[in-house]
């Protein structure tokens, strides 16, 4: 039996690590070990400088002040101390209504819904099928009662880039603080808080080629010092989150964001090739699909993508030998219901039944194949039981850069006659 594992396309759900951020991490696992609070000898002082060190990585990724950056165990626990301290101060200054968007990661969404209880309001901007926030209503949404505007700025099922800037500049004219849940975009697109006029943001660190289990809240200096904890303990963290810090996790956070400003030129043109020579190896197959979310202003490494009359959970099933791809966010993948994003884009369910969500990455490499010999792979499930599916071959395993072969007959109905349809 193979041990081989399935070529990974999956990168919105996580990343591998970096060998430079464990490279990077690995004398804090062994020899350096001290902690970093205890500054009392070199161990600890060792440590803490290592901390400091990648304070200052990730304020200079972001444009942002060291002493600006809370470093947290990924960017759930980031939205929580940033939702509930923005909000609070919101309701203290009389304002109880938050703007935010549907298509926002439960995150945020389950945040706020827990908020309601403290009489808040939670209104939904209005978004295009294209997934885009329709910046000529905002201006009229922004007043006097609305304490908070929360939008993220890649959406992580369909990869579309909020225009940041714009919504942060009409905020601030407004007076409205301004969070953006930046786990997607942070170390892909260019983020610069002053310019973009953002308040708050929240950073993970395994989206990046960076380790699990750390991430960091930005809070601008002018909200800070009225922040208050969610875990006490020793006042770590300026007081606002206490607990050792992990100094490992951290050092790791902090090579990850320098290696992803370095690389993101890099990565964005590698993954929008990528991109381009996938869909046009389904355009010289025939085959019918349409793009969910617009495919301009996106980040270039998600693709969401509907197969008509493909069931998307028995495709995934189908190729999950050859291809690790998901229908989704990774974070509600328990969950049976059609995805809320799509949902929210208007989206029939028969296309949001059919979607897919196809991830690449910085190892991610493409090879075509002129030997098409190899048939296809059917699967007896649901609707799409005549449907033949792409195989591809592994020649390699992250963090190598394996390489993917699509020149097989891909998602294609028998006896249809495919063409295409582009989504918006």
């Amino acid at each position: 039996m193979s041990t081989q594992q399935p070529i990974y396309l999956d990168y919105q759900a996580t990343t591998p690590l970096d060998p430079q951020v464990l490279a990077a991490m690995m004398p804090y696992l062994h020899n350096e070990f001290g902690n970093p609070h205890a500054t009392s000898h070199v161990l600890g002082r060792s440590s803490a400088k290592a901390i400091e060190h990648a304070r200052h990585q990730l304020a200079s990724a972001i444009g942002a002040h060291p002493r600006e950056i809370i470093f947290t165990s990924g960017a759930t626990e980031a939205n929580n101390l940033i939702l509930r301290n923005a909000v609070r101060l919101a309701v203290e200054s009389g304002r109880r209504t938050i703007l935010t968007c549907a298509t926002e990661h439960k995150a945020v969404l389950e945040v706020l819904s827990c908020l309601a209880a403290d009489g808040i309001e939670t209104r939904m901007l209005p978004i295009g099928q294209d997934g885009l926030v329709k910046l000529t209503e905002l201006p009229t949404m922004l007043d006097d009662n609305v304490g908070l505007l929360s939008v993220m700025a890649v959406n992580n099922e369909i990869g579309v880039v909020q225009p940041v800037e714009e919504i942060g500049r009409l905020c601030r004219a407004a007076g409205v603080p301004f969070h953006t849940d930046a786990a997607q975009a942070f170390g892909r697109v260019p983020l610069e808080v002053g310019r973009m006029c953002v308040d708050f943001m929240s950073i993970s660190g395994h989206k990046i080629y960076g380790p699990k289990g750390v991430g960091a809240a930005f809070v601008s200096r002018a909200f800070k010092r009225r922040f208050a904890p969610l875990i006490v303990g020793g006042g770590q963290e300026y007081g606002l989150r206490g607990g050792t810090l992990p100094t490992p996790l951290i050092v790791g956070l902090g090579c990850a964001a320098e290696q992803a400003t370095l690389a993101m030129d890099h990565d964005r043109d590698h993954a929008a090739a990528l991109r381009d020579r996938f869909l046009e190896v389904l355009d010289e197959h025939r085959i019918s699909y349409m793009v969910n979310g617009s495919l301009g202003d996106r980040w270039p490494g998600n693709l969401n993508i509907s197969f008509p009359g493909v069931d998307a959970e028995a495709l995934v099933s189908a190729v999950s030998a050859r291809l690790a791809i998901s229908t989704g966010s990774a974070c509600t993948a328990a969950s049976l219901e059609p995805s809320h994003v799509l949902k929210a884009l208007g989206f029939a369910d028969e296309r949001i039944e059919s979607a897919v969500r196809i991830g690449f990455g910085r190892p991610t490499t493409l090879h075509e194949r002129r030997d098409r010999s190899e048939g296809s792979a059917k699967t007896g499930a649901g609707s799409c039981g005549q449907a033949r599916f792409c195989q591809a071959r592994v020649a390699g395993r992250v963090p190598c850069r394996p390489r993917l072969s699509l020149d097989h007959r891909v998602f294609r109905r028998q006896g249809q006659h495919a063409s295409r349809a582009t989504g918006v």
